[in-house]
């Protein structure tokens, strides 16, 4: 057996002696491990022959020092991978000391304030004020308010704002100057993206982060500033004023404004003093606060259509982590003027777990994932050639140019046409900036002339619907609410080119994935609609339509997260600075209420509403466990380029078609709804299905049959429990139809994991879209042998998700399955040991 040495000058034969190399052969090996890790036997030789310095050595002495070679690089990597796990665990096994003493100064509060209470209550029976009490919660502030100079415009009162705010924003940070409870649904773990709290019972909302970051501190200050980088919900930060101080710190003066997320309310602005420090102990500090005018600094005129918000003391301290990296306390306190929005929205305004989801957590994710991109040097480029920067810009811009739709600012060239208390709200916009690279040329030379953007949008309140699940239907199933007409309208402006990018998904859409973000919260993809358009210089030739999609908010379970589905139609070519005019959903949830864990497969009951497919193909975990929520608002936003004369035709027709949608939505969401669920008659939990309890039973009996083995390693008694044991079959099993091009039509709970589907979008799914070029032809050869012996196993391989990710599988069996009558009635798949790559 070869053994390793650490400075590779010794190698091991199998009759025990020992080789010594010379540091000259050592450099030659070197150079060639590099060029070659693992050469064959006639590469052995050709080295030896090539390289005079080793013709004294055997070939096999060079095959152990190529072993022992690889085996100190698999050492090298392995030793470097568990320090870095090492490190990573020792900060969290800080910051997690850090915030339980936190706590226990917490508790250790909250015990003394209630004795003294207890001690300090008055009579009932007495009705005078006791202000003894006061003395002990605020006595402090008026103290601190007396003992403050007069603070000014000036630099010196600037400066003692900034101070304040500091003081303000550490006692958040880490002291007990907020009541902090744990975000539901998000456990710390070395795993986990970080520590999440919300507050509970203070002014305004506050949430709050703690988490590691592969980043230094300079680095990771420079990334929350840039606020429009990561909150999807900052249109602008202008920075009206840069103060030095003495300290090598920078007081700022800012004017912010905030997209307003929905139709129905406005945007929001704040002007602010940000300060940044750094503090004895080595640490980086940003912090921020509103600025008020009983704070006698600078004023900042309000803003026709926005509503002037107030930032409390706000931040980040990031302290720099052994080893490298960072560790980060965010904290977010706003007073959001919920008054100012109709009632049913205010929930909106008034969670602390709708900012810990799209403003703190999502500073947190920003910066873990440049992180990773940073680790991540090789990696870096997808099927279409982007690098994880360059779809973050596109993702960026998507999610921006939906916002600058749904509100429409009239500095931005956007007015509304006809009545603007109608349902849908039409706006349009001629200015050159919104119009700037729309007009481009066809393949023929000739230019489309649009000259106009026209949006048509609009609000809807939604009930007892998750966000997640409606808009995973949408996604999914195009057809039932998209007009192909309109989808070839939307592309008219882009000109038509050839796309050789290899794509897989659902029937006619298909889909090329391109990125995920940290913790797979947010996705993109290029959507491919088949012979929808025409090309403009021949108008009967159809032509492919592509989008650019963003998907973002599909996890069911994470509270107060907003779901999007944003598209736009591209160059095929995909140049990073194509025009876009995004379209699409934005649902959110108003209701603070925990919703229960709903099964990912809950668009079964979708399908048996909508009379989608057949009985026999459905199937799905047990469905007892109805969502509760209730009430979420979903934004409608749809944009055209036209032509200055068409408006009033383009208008027209928008608004019907948003409507279409609309009426499309209600009818989908009505469908998911529990409640209309339970009282549909005929609609059967899946596991008491008979169509599916007889498949169930005929994919068992036939690999009996041809196998000989039984396929459930259980006995079981009764349809029903042979359909539950295969549904919860640890191995894929899959089935699909004997036609010329199969597609799937029933899955067990462990294939519509390792298809990353639903047993709805899976009837989409053909067979061959799953396996890459090498399955495809192990299939075909194999494809006569199970049609004529009747089963066929096939060797371990990769096939593909339906989002594109890459499965890998130890084997599979296909066989037959046969009816009562012994007729053939589909073909049936099991993957064993099946793992993402």
């Amino acid at each position: 057996m070869a053994m390793s040495c650490k400075d590779g000058k010794l190698g091991c034969l199998d009759n025990g002696k020992y080789v010594r190399y010379t540091p000259e052969q050592v450099e030659a090996l070197e150079r060639l491990y590099h060029d070659c890790p693992k050469p064959s036997s006639i590469r052995r030789q050709q080295l030896i022959r090539e390289c005079p310095i080793l013709s004294n050595i055997e070939p096999k002495q060079i095959k152990v020092w190529f072993q022992n070679r690889r085996c100190r690089e698999k050492q090298r990597k392995e030793a470097s991978r568990l320090q870095a796990v090492n490190r990573k665990l020792t900060a969290m096994n800080k910051l997690l000391m850090e915030e339980n003493d936190r706590l226990q100064k917490q508790v250790s509060q909250l015990v003394h304030e209630n004795s003294y209470f207890r001690q300090h209550t008055p009579n009932p029976s007495l009705p005078a004020k006791d202000t003894s009490c006061e003395s002990v919660v605020t006595s402090g502030q008026h103290q601190l308010a007396s003992q403050n100079p007069q603070r000014d415009a000036s630099p010196a009162g600037l400066l003692s704002i900034a101070e304040e705010t500091l003081a303000e924003f550490l006692s958040k940070a880490t002291g007990t100057a907020v009541e902090w409870v744990q975000m539901p649904g998000m456990k710390p773990g070395p795993d986990s993206i970080g520590i999440i709290a919300i507050s509970h019972g203070c002014t305004g909302v506050a949430a709050r982060a703690c988490g590691l970051v592969g980043l230094e501190p300079t680095r990771v200050a420079e990334i929350v500033k840039d606020r429009p980088s990561w909150f999807r919900e900052c249109r602008a930060v202008e920075v009206m004023n840069v103060l030095p101080t003495a300290n090598g710190g920078t007081v700022e003066l800012l004017y912010m404004q905030l997209y307003a997320p929905t139709t129905l309310a406005p945007p929001r602005d704040f002007w602010l003093l940000r300060y940044t420090s750094v503090l004895e102990d080595g640490s980086l500090v940003v912090c921020e606060r509103s600025l008020k005018s009983t704070q006698n600094g600078p004023s900042m005129p309000l803003v026709q259509n926005f509503v002037r918000a107030e930032m409390l003391s706000s931040g980040y301290l990031i302290r720099p982590c052994d080893g490298g990296g960072s560790i980060i306390h965010i904290v977010d306190h706003m007073d959001l003027e919920a008054c100012s929005v109709p009632e049913v929205l205010r929930p909106l305004y008034e969670s602390p777990k709708v900012l810990a989801q799209k403003t703190t957590m999502a500073a947190l994710r920003q910066l873990k994932q440049i992180a990773q991109e940073v680790t991540q040097t090789n990696s870096s480029v997808n099927g279409w050639g982007r690098r994880p920067a360059a779809l973050r810009a596109l993702s960026q811009r998507l999610s921006r140019g939906f916002n600058e739709a749904v509100n429409g600012f009239t500095d931005e060239g956007w007015s509304v046409i006809g009545d603007s208390m109608d349902d849908v709200t039409i706006t349009v916009n001629s200015s050159p900036d919104k119009l700037m690279g729309l007009n481009l040329t066809f393949a023929n030379g000739f230019a489309p002339v649009s000259n106009v953007v026209l949006c048509a949008k609009a609000s809807m309140l939604l009930q007892n619907v998750p966000p997640a699940i409606l808009l995973r239907f949408l996604r999914e199933h195009r057809s039932e609410w998209a007009d192909n007409n309109i989808d070839a309208y939307l592309a008219a402006a882009v000109k038509v080119g050839p796309c050789s990018a290899r794509v897989g998904g659902f029937g006619g859409q298909v889909i090329l994935p391109l990125a995920h973000t940290i913790e797979h919260e947010e996705f993109m993809e290029v959507i491919k609609l088949e012979g929808l358009g025409h090309s403009p210089e021949d108008a009967i030739v159809p032509r492919d339509i592509f989008l650019l999609q963003l998907c973002s908010g599909m996890d069911e379970n994470a509270v107060g997260t907003c779901a999007e589905l944003i598209f736009a139609p591209i160059d095929a070519s995909f140049a990073d600075d194509a025009p876009l005019l995004p379209s699409g959903f934005r649902i959110i949830p108003l209701d603070s209420a925990k919703q229960e864990v709903s099964s990912p497969n809950r668009t079964l009951d979708l399908a048996s509403a909508l009379e989608i497919g057949s009985a026999g193909t459905k199937a799905s975990t047990d469905q007892s466990g109805n969502s509760t929520c209730a009430r979420s608002v979903m934004t409608i936003a749809f944009e055209f380029g036209i032509e200055s004369h068409m408006q009033e035709h383009v208008a027209s027709m928008a608004r019907q078609y948003v409507r279409g949608i609309i009426s499309s939505v209600q009818r989908v969401a009505l469908a998911l709804s529990p409640s209309h669920i339970s009282s549909q008659v005929g609609l059967r939990t899946p596991l008491g299905t008979p169509e599916a309890q007889t498949l169930a039973r005929w994919i068992c009996q036939s690999y009996r049959g041809y196998m000989g083995v039984e396929l459930l390693k259980s006995n079981s008694d009764g349809n029903e429990s042979i359909l539950k044991n295969l549904w919860h079959h640890t191995d894929a099993i899959i089935c699909c139809s004997m036609k010329a091009l199969p597609v799937f039509t029933f899955a067990n709970q462990a294939g519509l994991d390792m298809l990353e589907t639903t047993l709805v979008a899976l009837q989409d799914i053909s067979l061959e879209k799953i396996f890459d070029d090498n399955g495809r032809k192990t299939l075909c050869s194999e494809f006569p042998q199970i049609m004529q012996q009747g089963f066929a196993c096939l060797q371990g391989g990769i096939c593909l998700s339906s989002m594109g990710r890459p499965v890998s599988y130890e084997r599979a069996v296909a066989w037959k399955v046969l009816n009562e009558e012994e007729n053939a009635h589909c073909i049936c798949f099991v993957f064993i040991n099946w793992s993402f790559v």
